[in-house]
């Protein structure tokens, strides 16, 4: 009786697991659409969206048993304005849809929709949802893509759009100066003297070298070979060029003076070497790399230079979305051309671990995944549109110890050091629970002590908050012995790479930035240390023990502490009223800050200049100018983030280090500046000067999924950020007058963008594989009955089209006015035939009509 009472249960629990499974629907068969309805909702700074799902299959998609996951930065009300679902946030940029009772069936052929508000307006495709997937409620564990996600196009009418008007209005200003009149070395030389004449490069020249240079030599020779299109054969002709030894000159510094019979680099280091390789690379035309000559002309001329600041930097996201080694080094390379020396690589993150730390295994093999999960134990879940497994490229991945060893020596050999990053306290999801998974493992195995070891939270934690990005579970918690022994563990680790790759590591970034309000405050581990450490009595003193004990750590190896603003900040009370100060603490310790909060309007415009009047070795990394990610301007088409400014390749150029208050036009709104905000607000000092130590671009990589997009985002503006961190000031940055330093500034910017547009655009079209640099789009204008056109960077060609079509390489060139007849549209391309945005005009008149 007992045996066929148990073979019942099985039975009726195998017909229950029938019955729960998932349908057999096939999610590919869907079509997600989403569309923007209203902008202005009643009458609210608030957006009226829609997502459609129409069935492109044979079956009727069921009415509820399932939900919709999806990726946004932006908050929801709830209740879809539809009625027939809720949105809900899961936590950090995650969201579900559930339907309700109202929710239909969807038939073959037939499609629903979902109406939900967003609590923000829309303003280019990038606010669009992300990687929407399905899961069936009787299968929760496996998330479904649909067929095809489309984000329908969207003509807002907001404050400040950017028109083909107004584009042609801003680029009028830009003069046409002659190529052969164009200055040929970028960043711009200390001194620069052109002179008659050009020295022929062929294969039959000879290298004479200082022992010294032996590996620039290398680097040269191969480089000059491949566009001669053969090997060097020295010697027949008596031409030469030399690579002099001068211990007179700076550490960085380079003489180059070219004449008829020879060519002359002069330094003192290998560094120095090398820029002056660099210049001479940027004064040959972009010829020789759109197809090998056998002579190359180099016009003759006498330079002097050396850079501004010392620290020339970029930081490259990798967490958020992942980038291939290969991209990494094709921005090394450019950023050898253009005599930047650091890359910050932002390793990790909420939403990523990008780098093998032997170790801790886990912090890969758990931090590097995303996909469809709701408790993290394996992976982390989607995020910024990774979806539902770890086929996205951008999602999932990490480079490998003899990967990032790679990275480090093809920088090194163009002398640049790679500063890794290592998010600490907060931002730092993926390592929570990529130890939380570690402390899992070795307690099942029975290793309690080991499973404690790096533990990153306490389990008992109740603390309530939330992160800029929306996480609940993100930081890490300080007070726990066990942080100090995983810090230690990475550095460890970080320590032996850079040695086994023959890499500086003079310091580690330990980011500390965006911590929210509420963290630690119910942590067991905060109170009893709070209990036996007189110098902690509140949480916030919990900042300066971590950062203490981190520092301690890195100098015991004769590592520099690197960090965002805020782990140089104290709090503190003025006229009862919280705000942040210089940290005394650290001020001797030469810690490195990386200030990027300049918003305007904000009220922290003059954080930099208070932290490097403070003592502090400050970078100024400001989100006002210095920022790739950033979108160019209030347009559909144009992607990035803009909370901070829209920022354009002007910002980079028009920013002056020591006073970045000065050509602040522009709110992070685009509207135009109230200067008010200036008042009261710190200057720089001559002690501060000394403190601000070089400018690093940005590129955060939450809407960065792919090598083309970073290159969209970085190029051209990294040769702007090359120009302001190289080169001197210049007149119109110190001119009091604002009327001639307006005139001096206008004629500076049209050089600099007759040199992108007619020298090194066509370059980097080709350079390296080429580069997908953003290319502008035309300015627009119609007067007496035709359309006139322009372009940001003479040299570009724009091309046309009557019938509707968007234009391609092979349609007319636009060379004068076109009669402004229906609808024309406006595109301009590159060197190699690439096109840019479309900029689609009609006479007003005809659509009156």
């Amino acid at each position: 009786m007992r045996r066929l009472f148990t073979l019942l249960l099985l039975v009726a629990v195998n017909a229950a697991t029938v019955l729960a499974s998932a349908p057999a629907f096939d999610i590919k068969k869907l079509h997600l659409s989403w569309e923007v309805l209203d902008n202005n909702y009643q009458n609210k700074h608030v957006s009226l969206t829609s997502m459609v799902i129409a069935n492109n299959g044979a079956q009727t998609m069921p009415a509820g048993g399932w939900k919709i996951y999806f990726n946004s930065s932006r908050n929801f009300i709830a209740d879809a304005v539809s009625g027939n679902a809720k949105v809900l946030q899961v936590n950090g940029d995650l969201y579900s849809i559930t339907p309700n009772e109202k929710m239909k069936e969807v038939k073959p052929g037939e499609s629903i929709r979902i109406d939900y508000v967003c609590e923000a307006i829309v303003v280019n495709f990038t606010d669009a949802i992300e990687g929407p997937y399905f899961v069936w409620d009787a299968d929760p564990a496996k998330g479904y893509s649909p067929g095809d996600f489309i984000i329908k196009p969207f003509n807002p009418t907001y404050p400040g759009l950017i028109t083909p008007e107004i584009l042609y209005n801003q680029n009028k200003i830009v003069q046409d100066i002659p190529a052969s009149q164009l200055q040929k070395i970028i960043p711009t030389p200390v001194s620069y003297q052109e002179n008659s004449g050009s020295f022929i490069v062929t294969n039959a020249i000879t290298i004479v070298s200082d022992p010294l240079f032996a590996k620039e030599k290398a680097y040269f020779i191969n480089g000059i070979e491949k566009l001669l299109g053969s090997k060097l054969k020295g010697g027949s002709t008596g031409k030469k060029i030399i690579f002099k030894k001068d211990t007179g000159l700076g550490a960085e510094a380079y003489t180059l003076n070219v004449t008829p019979n020879d060519i002359t680099i002069a330094a003192s280091t290998p560094a120095g070497l090398f820029y002056g390789i660099q210049s001479f690379k940027t004064a040959i035309s972009a010829s020789p790399w759109m197809k090998p000559q056998a002579s190359i002309p180099v016009p003759c001329m006498s330079v002097k230079d050396e850079p501004r600041f010392p620290y020339r930097a970029v930081m490259l996201d990798v967490a958020r979305n992942f980038q291939s080694k290969q991209q990494v080094l094709k921005l090394i390379n450019l950023m050898g051309v253009y005599k930047m020396n650091t890359l910050h690589m932002h390793l990790t993150d909420d939403e990523g671990w990008r780098i093998e730390i032997p170790s801790l295994p886990e912090l890969t093999a758990v931090g590097s995944k995303r996909g469809h999960t709701l408790d993290s134990k394996g992976f982390l879940p989607a995020s910024h549109g990774s979806g539902p497994d770890f086929s996205n490229t951008a999602g999932t991945g990490f480079y490998t110890r003899a990967d990032y060893m790679e990275i480090l020596k093809y920088a090194t050999e163009r002398h640049i050091t790679v500063l890794p990053e290592i998010e600490t306290p907060g931002h730092a999801r993926a390592s929570i629970k990529a130890m939380d998974a570690r402390y899992q493992r070795l307690m099942a195995a029975g290793d309690k002590a080991g499973a404690e070891r790096n533990l990153l939270r306490d389990f008992n934690d109740k603390s309530d908050y939330r992160s800029v990005q929306y996480w609940n579970d993100n930081v890490i918690d300080v007070s726990l012995p066990s942080t100090y022994n995983y810090i230690e563990t990475v550095v460890g680790d970080l320590v032996s790479i850079y040695k086994e790759a023959g890499a500086p590591l003079p310091a580690i970034h330990f980011g500390g930035d965006e911590v929210p309000a509420g963290v630690w405050e119910k942590s067991p581990a905060y109170l009893a240390l709070k209990a036996s450490n007189p110098a902690i009595q509140n949480t916030g003193d919990l900042w300066y023990y971590f950062y203490g004990r981190v520092n301690d750590i890195l100098k015991k190896r004769n590592i520099t502490l690197s960090g965002w603003e805020e782990m140089a900040l104290r709090k503190t009370l003025v006229d009862g009223k919280s705000t942040y100060v210089p940290n005394p603490q650290f001020v001797g310790d030469k810690m490195q800050v990386d200030v990027w909060n300049n918003v305007l309007g904000d009220g922290q415009e003059d954080l930099a200049y208070k932290l490097a009047n403070g003592g502090y070795k400050t970078v100024l990394t400001c989100v006002t100018n210095l920022y790739f990610d950033m979108a160019n301007y209030k347009s559909w088409d144009e992607p990035g983030y803009y909370w901070g400014a829209f920022l354009g390749i002007d910002k980079f150029f028009s920013f002056i280090p020591y006073d970045y208050f000065k050509n602040a036009d522009v709110d992070k709104n685009g509207q135009p500046i109230n200067r008010n905000i200036f008042i009261g607000k710190q200057r720089l000092t001559d002690y501060g000067k000394t403190n601000i130590i070089g400018l690093q671009g940005a590129l955060w990589a939450e809407t960065v999924k792919s090598p083309e997009r970073m290159d969209y985002m970085i190029f051209p503006k990294l040769i702007g950020l090359a120009e302001r961190a190289w080169a001197k000031d210049p007149t119109w940055a110190t001119e009091r007058d604002t009327t001639k330093a307006r005139e001096m500034y206008n004629a500076d910017w049209s050089k600099f963008l007759n040199i992108l547009g007619k020298r090194e655009l066509p370059r980097l079209a080709y350079y390296n594989g080429g580069y997908n640099f953003r290319i502008p789009k035309p300015g627009v204008i119609m007067e007496d009955g035709k359309f006139k056109s322009n372009i940001q960077f003479p040299g570009m060609t724009i091309r046309y089209t009557t019938n509707g079509k968007e234009p391609d390489a092979n349609s007319p060139v636009y060379e004068k006015p076109i009669p402004a007849n229906g609808i024309v549209k406006f595109r301009a391309f590159d060197a190699k035939g690439r096109g840019g945005n479309v900029a689609e005009v009609q006479n007003k008149q005809d659509t009156a009509m």
